[in-house]
């Protein structure tokens, strides 16, 4: 069997997109993970299914590098736009794109015919610990103590349709996220695994973030991690709400947008990297 398929980034998180709009792909779980190698497959951090939807203009579904399906990504969905609308298959800058975490709308910024970057309306932030999911105590989970191996930190907790656990540091360069990264991902407080982000404070317009990712490690970047890294720099008094605040990620910048109304909005890039055709 052959596979088509296009490789896409957001600002370093790439994925493996593919058309399904005629016709579903079979296993996609074992697919992502044959893909996602970056040994012996194409490398990415995952796959990417292009989808009909009867309730959206597209339906996008994503699976991890380790075969589970994602709720929502961030990068991935302004990667969904710009496939939609650089090869034809819409003609409208203001899509949506129904996920796993909801119906999430897009605007699209256009240069030369092709899309460039992208506002995406990721729909309000969740905040109640047994939404997230999160196994603490209380209606909020802001600036909570918590024992991973021995150490305590202080996490924030927030669903942007998927769970996230943020935490401030002084240094994100000098973290050993592949050692502490899994130790909050498999915490046993989060029933269904966390994606954590070690964030640095710089001003109130500008933060560093590294994540480690369920189901993928490290990434480059996360569009969910920094909605939420935002959130909690504004729940912890950090950074101002209605103000776009830079993000500042190993593959590049994002800007994200915190409403009073608890809306979360983030624009950023999407870059087409290669087409190509894999014998599975």
């Amino acid at each position: 069997m052959q596979l088509s398929f296009t490789k896409m980034h957001g600002i370093g998180n790439d994925y493996i997109y593919v058309n399904c709009l005629d016709k579903p792909l079979q296993n996609p779980e074992q697919i992502s993970q044959l893909v996602s190698d970056r040994h012996f497959g194409i490398g990415s951090d995952g796959l990417v299914l292009i989808c009909p939807s009867q309730i959206a203009d597209f339906r996008m579904r994503m699976f991890n590098a380790d075969g589970s399906e994602g709720n929502m990504c961030g990068n991935a969905i302004r990667c969904v736009g710009k496939y939609v609308y650089d090869r034809g298959l819409t003609n409208k800058t203001a899509i949506t794109i129904e996920t796993k975490s909801g119906v999430k709308s897009l605007k699209l910024d256009i240069e030369n015919g092709k899309v460039q970057t992208a506002m995406v309306n990721m729909g309000k932030a969740i905040l109640n610990p047994k939404e997230i999911p999160v196994d603490l105590p209380g209606e909020t989970c802001i600036d909570t103590p918590l024992l991973v191996n021995g150490e305590e930190y202080a996490v924030t907790c927030v669903s942007m349709g998927n769970p996230h656990a943020v935490v401030f540091v002084e240094d994100t360069d000098s973290l050993e996220l592949a050692k502490i990264g899994p130790q909050f991902e498999f915490h046993s407080v989060f029933p269904d695994r966390v994606n954590t982000e070690f964030v640095q404070f710089i001003d109130e317009k500008n933060i560093k973030m590294r994540v480690w990712e369920r189901g993928s490690g490290e990434t480059f970047a996360c569009g969910t991690g920094a909605c939420a890294s935002v959130v909690a720099c504004v729940l912890n008094h950090k950074c101002p709400y209605n103000t776009e605040i830079t993000v500042h990620l190993r593959g590049g910048d994002l800007f994200i947008t915190y409403r009073k109304d608890g809306t979360v909005l983030m624009r950023g890039s999407a870059t087409h990297v290669f087409d190509g055709v894999i014998d599975l």
